[in-house]
């Protein structure tokens, strides 16, 4: 399996840490967040990981290098000058991919199982996956309706009391589908999730593990507390509340 982690943004909620470091690089109990998104890919069978990096990337590069002391083949792909956003990132990053691949964000701490994911997406006629968790607005507005295994709505401007779901943050697309992404710099992957759940076309997972981010001071400040709290690896904690 390979998995494309989104990880060029400039982090401002995260400042002022993100002013001399990326986002990948802000440590949780000592080392680097990236680490143990690693650490969870390969428990699940990930063999290759294609980095989509921007902002101060080359100390990302000079840690993590090709990935040989975590066990795990890392590709860089950079952006380099403006921003893409999540779906030029991708779209650049075109090149690295196989047919299907995993997508995650670089602040997402998903403890689930991304063979059962990957291997779901096998077996369905969709060009992207998208996971889904039943959030009922407790963490934050829910912005997906889920049903029959399809993603009929995924909105994340206008919200409607039938959206009891969230995007988790983890989904397989189909290389052919990046021919869909315009362009015109930046653009954000969301809009193409939202025209294909308007098609029919936006397939669904449920996930029922609740999810971390670090990507502002609250979520970092929730998993730093939970990991030092608990005194175990985070990468065999489970993500249940």
């Amino acid at each position: 399996m390979q998995c494309v982690i989104l990880a060029g943004g400039l982090a401002t909620r995260l400042r002022p840490i993100t002013e001399t470091i990326p986002k990948s690089m802000v440590e949780v109990s000592s080392r680097p967040f990236l680490a143990y998104q690693l650490d969870l890919l390969k428990k699940s069978g990930v063999d290759e990981v294609v980095l989509c990096v921007g902002y101060l990337s080359g100390q990302i590069e000079e840690y993590f290098k090709d990935g040989e002391e975590f066990g795990i083949n890392l590709v860089y792909s950079r952006e380099e000058g403006e921003l893409l956003g999540t779906g030029g990132a991708l779209k650049n990053a075109q090149q690295f991919l196989k047919d299907e691949f995993l997508v995650i964000y670089g602040d997402s701490y998903l403890d689930i199982d991304y063979r059962a994911v990957f291997n779901h997406f096998l077996h369905i006629d969709s060009p992207v996956l998208m996971t889904v968790f039943k959030n009922d607005n407790r963490w934050v507005e829910s912005n997906v309706v889920f049903s029959s295994g399809m993603v009929t709505v995924f909105d994340k401007q206008a919200r409607a009391p039938e959206m009891r779901y969230i995007d988790y943050g983890l989904s397989v697309l189909s290389r052919d589908i990046l021919d869909q992404i315009p362009s015109e710099k930046p653009y954000n992957l969301a809009n193409l999730y939202h025209h294909l759940a308007g098609e029919g076309r936006l397939a669904g997972y449920e996930v029922f593990q609740r999810f971390y981010e670090i990507g502002s001071p609250e979520g970092l400040d929730r998993k730093s507390t939970r990991l030092n709290s608990s005194h175990t690896d985070i990468s065999r904690m489970p993500s249940s509340a």
